[in-house]
């Protein structure tokens, strides 16, 4: 597993892009529980929105893992 990426000619760690993938997925996955009206049921929006973003980050290093090492 490569742990650093060539973007561009500058080199970034793997985490990097997986958290703005991560963090766009998030964003998208937030509306969504916005519009259906999920947040009604969630004590704190901000606190359950963190903790999406850092299981979908978490998702995405152990796919990334799993799949292109």
């Amino acid at each position: 597993m490569k742990y650093q990426l060539d973007l561009f000619g500058v080199i970034v760690p793997n985490l990097l892009l997986w958290s703005v993938l991560a963090y766009v997925v998030a964003r998208v996955v937030s509306k969504v529980m916005g519009r259906v009206g999920f947040y009604r049921h969630v004590w704190h929006p901000a606190l359950f929105d963190f903790a999406v973003y850092v299981c979908i980050v978490t998702s995405f290093v152990f796919a990334s893992k799993e799949f292109f090492s």
